[in-house]
């Protein structure tokens, strides 16, 4: 079973569901067999991030499935992400090639800056503090930044370039110089936070969406117990499960898909992988959208509340 295939505004094409790579500390090994399972699968499209340190397994699952004839690069859509401690100008061109390498890839499919604000150079983990304990903000603005992704794509390292994690007003700040539109703006989205706010005003200016995080995931280092957790348990949900006989994930997946995002849920269970693709054999009405639509309590899992006070940081206004 493939994904269905939705055009960006650059006319390339994105298969609307994809596998999310981001693994935590799971051994390498674990991560080559979750994407060689996904592409026997039928999945086509890997959401990855430098910052995730796995793109060297990643790619050398794809090229392993590449050279065995059971799929084409051409024929996969590859995305990764420039890290927060890469905004500098001089330095965002040379970290698309490290991915690149890494991947050992001739080009990436999109390729998204990760986050509006910067860490300084020498702070390389997700949510970097120093001896301190302080945050370890950048300055460098997020415009400059771009100018440097739109060189990546000249110059052939990306067949599309956009955003993560950038709210409506950074998003019209980033049009109003762009020489390359953004094609993408990936957020997290899940029924406890379905941004239809921020959907509609990308889908104005054709941008789309993907949907991190899509089933609330709760397993992150850093959550706290009091965090909301996945919405899988929701009677909404489970009714709408045992209506269509299909699990509660593949529910919150359908949603997602139908509200108009592009969903990238993460697993290494050959089960899980299986199920979560295999979504495409029904549709909810707009009546059971409406009633998961009802389950939004604007809680975000994914905070960055350390960086709160950063001049970029996106999360201080409704969307």
């Amino acid at each position: 079973m493939a994904a269905p295939l939705v055009s960006l505004n650059n006319g390339k094409k994105i298969p609307v569901l994809g596998l999310g790579t981001w693994q935590g500390s799971d051994h390498p090994s674990v991560v080559e067999e979750a994407i060689k399972d996904a592409v026997d699968a039928g999945y086509r499209h890997f959401d990855c991030a430098m910052v995730y340190g796995n793109e060297k397994d990643i790619g050398k699952a794809l090229c392993e499935k590449i050279a065995e004839g059971v799929v084409k690069r051409e024929d996969l859509f590859i995305t990764t992400k420039l890290w927060n401690n890469a905004h500098k100008p001089d330095m965002v061109v040379k970290t698309c090639k490290q991915s690149l390498e890494n991947f050992g890839l001739d080009y990436i499919d999109l390729y998204l800056m990760h986050w509006p604000f910067d860490y300084t150079v020498d702070a390389v983990s997700i949510r970097p503090l120093d001896e301190k304990g302080n945050p370890m903000p950048g300055d460098v603005d997020f415009i400059d930044t771009w100018k440097e992704m739109e060189e990546c794509f000249r110059l052939g390292l990306t067949k599309s370039i956009g955003l993560s994690n950038f709210n409506s007003q950074q998003i019209d700040r980033i049009l109003g110089v762009a020489k390359i539109k953004p094609t993408m703006n990936q957020i997290e989205c899940h029924p406890y936070l379905n941004q239809k706010k921020l959907i509609e005003f990308c889908s104005k200016r054709q941008i789309a969406i993907t949907a991190y995080s899509p089933l609330g995931s709760s397993h992150r280092p850093w959550i706290k117990p009091n965090a909301p957790k996945v919405v899988i348990d929701e009677p909404v949900i489970k009714a709408l499960s045992e209506k269509y006989k299909k699990s509660p994930a593949q529910i919150v997946l359908r949603y997602l898909i139908d509200i108009g995002t592009i969903v990238i849920p993460k697993s290494s269970s050959k089960e899980r992988i299986r199920e979560n693709i295999n979504i495409f054999d029904f549709k909810l009405t707009p009546e059971e959208i409406s009633k998961i639509d009802k389950l939004d309590r604007g809680e975000r899992i994914c905070v960055m509340k350390e960086y709160s006070g950063h001049r970029f940081y996106p999360f201080n206004i409704e969307y």
